[in-house]
This record gives C-alpha cells, structure tokens and sequence, in this order.
C-alpha cells in the first residue's frame, strides 16, 4: 500500500500553519515561482491532490461532472459563500473542468515577459507606493511582486496593472436583473484603459516603461455607454495619478445638459448608471488607489473552484455564454470551475472613505499570477452585501481552431465575463467581453493607436457623446 506524503490533510495543515505564521510565497512541495521560472509548469509545487479534483474528492466529483444544488456540498470548501448560495438556492450550475498546469497561459505575454525580467526589483517607498527598490522609480512593467508575502504586496499586483496590458478596449453587452430574474436593464458600454507605467509591449509601445509626459501617472481609463438611447453618449473619464494616497480626477460627460463637469472622486460607491452592480471602486477587486484603502492582511491560504481557463467561447456568436438558474433560468453564466491549487484570501478596508457604505472586501486571489477569480463586499455592519466574479481565458477555443495573438505570435490572455450579485437586495448584474456592442465598437487588446486623443480627453468625451 503506497501512503501519498502530500495528501490533502498535509496540505490544509500546510496552508493553516502558514497563514498563522504570517509566511509569505506559494507552493507546497516546494516555491512555486522558482519552478514558474525554470519550466512554467505547477506540479513540482503541488501535490497532485490540490490539482486534480478526482483525487481531492477521492472521486466523488470527476471533471466534466455539473454541479448543481444535488451535489455542491461535495465541494463547498472549494467555493466562496455567495457561490455557494447562488448554486443551493437559486438553481446555478457550473461544470467541473480540468486544472491547467502551465504558467504561460495565465499571462499576457509580455506582462509575463516583464514579471520573469523585473522579479527581485520592486519595494514600496516611504509613502507606502511600488517603486523600483535600487532607484526609487516608479514600477517597470510585470508583477512587481510575483509571490505575495503580504496583503499590501498582493494588491500592488492588482493595483499597478489592471487589464495587464498597454492598451485595451472592451466592448461589454450588460444585463441586469430583478429578484424575479426578470431583464430590468439592459446597457452596452465600451470600457478602455491606457497604462501610463510598466509598459511592456515593444511593438505598441516603442518607449518604455513609461508613456511620455504621463510619467507621474498609473492610467487613463475611459468608459461611455452606447446603449439604450436615454444613457447614450454618458460617459466618463478616470485619470489616476501614480501616487496611490491621491484619488483619480473624474470626468463625466451627461448628452442631457451636453457639458463635462467634475465629479466627487471619493464617492466610488454607486453604481455607473442605475440598476448596475458596477462600481468604479468594483474594477478589478482594485478599483481605487490602494492607499486609499488599508488594513490589508491575508487570512487564509487554501484550494478553490475557479474560473480562471477556458473562459473564452469564440464559437458563439458574440462570444456569448449560456444562461442558467434563478427564477427564469437566465440569471447567472453557466461556465467551468478548475480545481486552483492555491487561493490567498486577502481582506482590506476603505480607511480612506469615511463615508463608504461598505466595511470591508475579501479577495480571492491566484497564487499563479495573483489574478482574482472573486471578490465580495461586506456592508457596513459585516454582513455580505456583494460578489464581483469574473471569468478568465486564454485567447484559444476549447477545439484550438480559434485564437486571439500578440503581435509575435503568442497567445493573448484576458478576462471573459463577470458575475455581480448584490445578494441583499436580489440582483444580479452580469456582462462579459463581447465581440461588438452598439454603435460598431468592438473588443480590441494593444491595437497602438493614441488612445488618450480617440478616447481620455474632455474633448474626446464631448465627441464619443455626440
């Protein structure tokens, strides 16, 4: 009888001890970054039982199985609490795929590029901001910190780069729905970013790390609504500074009185337009300066069911996803969950924002590459309020015949879809990144065009509303 040295209970006291003791890094078996280096490849780090879910479950749960309100107590240590009720009470159904063992599809390529090239490079200057630890410069381009060794570390990762590439721009179809799962909005908006610092592709940003004139700056990022027709033309404009104390200049363009004004930065708590589980502070589980908030500490390490592969379905027209659960069976994605080896759970609070309606948000996060695959709100008593989920992908369709490139060739990678659930009130808000929206917009990843012309100027706001 051959006794596995690294079985699950080994590994969950492996977990919990670490946690207790404050340790930072990832792996089980041994670092996981020094084997990302050496082969890209995770089972080195991890005992096959943290990423195989037939091993996990000792074969109670096989990939290819749906899980469903029969069956998602089998695994409900794997799942966020909000997931967990969405699937036990209101009839959302996931899949179980296979856990993807190579670094390089979780990456944009030149992003990883520059993690592997500036790994050992960052540090945080007196003020608590990511520079570059030898020169004080503001960050290069990558990660600045590959393996998180505490809370402020992991959402530097997610702060400095949000979409982690140079340029960006999403077409987004949106639907919100009611408690009864009935359609009650129904919006398309085109989302872009343009990074100021750690630039890494060389063939759309010949001059890096930093775009020139912008070097005091993390990003643009620009947002207008195309429709329906009484939000049409609104739009909005953030400009983030690096210094991460300081809250972005925000801009928005109203068709109605057909004029720019300035709005409050600091109330990034409501959404975008009304019924929509979007909040600016939302955007990548990082949506404000991260000094801004505080208290960031990481309370558990552990395995979870994520959607962090396969997430892209370009055979669909306008890379739709099929529609499952809530009371007319068209409330949530119904999408694939990996087995990831290794979840940090990080929480932070808004100490910045007296006013903020919430307490808290705990964010799970990847050890792979530090991507979050949920992030959930608690209101102002502690209670859970929101979820914000997303799906990411690997540029390529389940049957390798479609692919999304860089301009080397490689294979892009980027987000799919998001899930936001306002479980106190009932609605649901879900959008994913679409082929094209309205008004002929459609999804582009680092086209090199001069973004803050075409797209994060007042002026540009008053044209994109006209």
């Amino acid at each position: 009888m051959h006794i596995k040295k690294y079985d699950f209970d080994y590994s969950r006291r492996f977990f919990m001890e670490k946690t207790a003791l404050g340790l930072g890094g990832a792996g089980v078996i041994t670092s996981l970054w020094p084997e990302i280096c050496k082969s890209g490849d995770i089972t080195k780090a991890y005992p096959e039982e943290l990423y195989n879910i037939e091993a996990y479950t000792k074969g109670k749960v096989k990939v290819g199985d749906t899980i469903n309100a029969d069956n998602i107590d089998l695994v409900q240590d794997l799942v966020d609490p909000i997931l967990y009720q969405e699937v036990k009470q209101d009839g959302r159904e996931f899949f179980i795929e296979s856990t993807d063992t190579d670094v390089t599809r979780m990456y944009p390529p030149y992003y990883l590029d520059a993690t592997l090239s500036n790994q050992g490079m960052a540090g945080f200057d007196a003020n608590g901001n990511v520079v570059v630890k030898d020169t004080g410069a503001n960050w290069i381009g990558g990660h600045p910190f590959p393996i998180p060794n505490d809370g402020n570390e992991a959402i530097a990762n997610l702060t400095i780069s949000w979409g982690r590439h140079d340029q960006t721009i999403y077409a987004i179809p949106t639907i919100s729905l009611n408690p009864e799962g009935d359609v009650s909005y129904e919006y398309d908006f085109v989302w872009a970013e343009q990074q100021c610092c750690g630039l890494t592709n060389p063939n759309i940003s010949p001059v890096r790390p930093y775009l020139p004139g912008h070097e005091d700056k993390t990003r643009f990022q620009s947002v207008w609504f195309t429709k329906p027709n009484d939000v049409k033309g609104t739009a909005f404009l953030n400009v983030w500074a690096y210094d991460q104390r300081e809250f972005p200049d925000l801009f928005g363009y109203l068709p109605a009185f057909k004029r720019v004004r300035r709005f409050p930065t600091n109330q990034r708590f409501e959404p975008l337009v009304a019924g929509m589980n979007l909040f600016l502070s939302d955007a990548w589980a990082a949506g404000d300066p991260m000094l801004t908030w505080g208290n960031y500490k990481i309370i558990e390490r552990k395995p979870m069911l994520a959607s962090m592969h396969h997430q892209w379905l370009p055979e669909n027209e306008n890379w739709e996803l099929p529609l499952v659960g809530g009371p007319k069976g068209k409330t949530y994605m119904r999408v694939g969950k990996q087995l990831i080896p290794e979840i940090i759970v990080m929480e932070g609070e808004p100490t910045g924002f007296p006013r903020a309606p919430l307490s808290k948000r705990r964010v799970y996060l990847d050890a792979r590459n530090t991507m979050f695959p949920q992030a959930i709100s608690y209101d102002r008593r502690g209670d859970v309020w929101k979820s914000f989920e997303p799906g990411f992908s690997y540029q390529e369709s389940k049957d390798g015949s479609q692919k999304r490139v860089a301009a080397d060739g490689r294979t892009e990678w980027t987000w799919s879809w998001v899930i936001s659930n306002d479980i106190q009130s009932g609605r649901v808000t879900r959008f994913h990144q679409a082929e094209k929206i309205t008004g002929g917009w459609k999804t582009e990843i680092d086209p090199g065009r001069d973004f803050l012309e075409e797209y994060m100027t007042v002026q540009a706001m008053r044209r994109l509303g006209t």
